[in-house]
């Protein structure tokens, strides 16, 4: 095999170590910047407990980016919780596609089957158990 690039699983859990650490750091700057913006904005407000108003804009994804777009604080804390919950499913992906290259199919069937799970839970609302 002279010449040709032999992928480790060393190499592959490198990466994906780095995902993992990307991913949080991304997702805690992404919430402290919009609890910045959010105490810059709001920090004086007092909140009124009394009357439930339905679940807010910022919650759904049809609102979250035009929040995000409008610099508003809770959307992008809501951007960067979604971002902080992708970050192990990003992590499954990656040991999916590192289990591939090792042709390793039982682990790719687990790792198949576990994102399958998270993507229908997801999906439906309902977790599984």
């Amino acid at each position: 095999m002279a010449g040709k690039a032999v992928f480790k699983d060393t190499d592959m859990q490198v990466i994906i170590g780095w995902v993992l650490r990307i991913g949080v750091i991304v997702s805690i700057s992404v919430v402290f910047f919009g609890g910045f913006i959010y105490l810059y904005r709001h920090g004086e407000s007092v909140p009124n407990y009394t009357k439930f108003t339905g679940v807010p804009d910022f919650v759904q994804l049809n609102g979250i980016i035009p929040g995000i777009l409008n610099f508003r604080g809770r959307s992008i804390i809501q951007a960067g919780i979604i971002l902080l919950i992708a970050t192990p499913i990003v992590r499954i992906v990656f040991s999916a596609i590192s289990f591939i290259l090792e042709k390793d199919y039982l682990y790719i069937g687990i790792s198949l089957l576990v994102l399958l799970i998270i993507i229908l839970s997801s999906i439906s609302g309902h977790a599984a158990g």
